[in-house]
């Protein structure tokens, strides 16, 4: 059963929530029970549905930042223009080769999309005209005595200093719920020579214990 598609303001009509680029699909997030908020469906384009279903975690919120992230990692190079150059640097370089002409005429326009991608910032939700509580936007997140800007940012932390499957660990995080962070650490520490077939078995017995089977 498809997820409630969240209210559109006038002007936002046909952009995508995570981006703002042009969309006409739509990103169905059924909510797991932990959610701060119900399931739903939002614009999405292209790109962002793909990303989005790759990474759901653990709320619409926390599935936005990971797609940032994505999208950042992914536009490294045209972000990077805007810090070596200005606009009128560019305008005014001797870039004029059959190569880094091309360059020349289209390089800030690139960074400025994918500037103006990273920085969108969506809408307030709502459904049938009722305001979701914005308090599940906020995606700090501490663990141990540690204290992340959201819970990708541990992900990262922790796949970064045990070398573990981020994947695996995401997907646990979407049965379990940030609340178990320590629990799915400890499964997927447990299973760091594991093949994929053991994984996908791990998976299958977390959801079976949550009665998700």
């Amino acid at each position: 059963m498809a997820s409630p598609a969240v209210d559109i303001p006038f002007d936002k009509r046909y952009k995508c929530w995570f981006c703002e680029e042009p969309c006409r699909g739509l990103f169905d997030y059924p909510a797991p029970p932990f959610c701060p908020h119900p399931s739903l469906a939002v614009p999405a384009c292209d790109e962002c549905l793909k990303l989005a279903r790759q990474q759901p975690l653990t709320s619409i919120y926390e599935c936005r930042l990971a797609i940032k992230d994505a999208l950042m990692a992914r536009y490294a190079k045209h972000l990077a223009i805007g810090s070596n150059w200005t606009r009128e640097e560019l305008e005014q370089s001797e870039f004029e080769c059959k190569i880094f002409g091309g360059f020349k005429k289209s390089a800030w326009f690139m960074f400025e999309v994918a500037r103006d991608r990273i920085n969108a910032r969506g809408w307030p939700l709502a459904l049938n005209g009722i305001p979701l509580d914005e308090s599940g936007a906020d995606t700090r997140f501490t663990f141990d005595g540690l204290e992340f800007a959201s819970v990708l940012a541990a992900v990262r932390h922790y796949v970064g200093i045990w070398s573990l499957d981020k994947q695996l660990l995401e997907t646990l995080l979407g049965l379990v719920g940030h609340e178990r962070f320590g629990y799915a650490l400890r499964l997927c520490r447990l299973h760091l020579g594991s093949t994929p077939a053991m994984k996908q078995m791990l998976i299958r017995d977390v959801r079976a214990e949550l009665g998700q089977a």
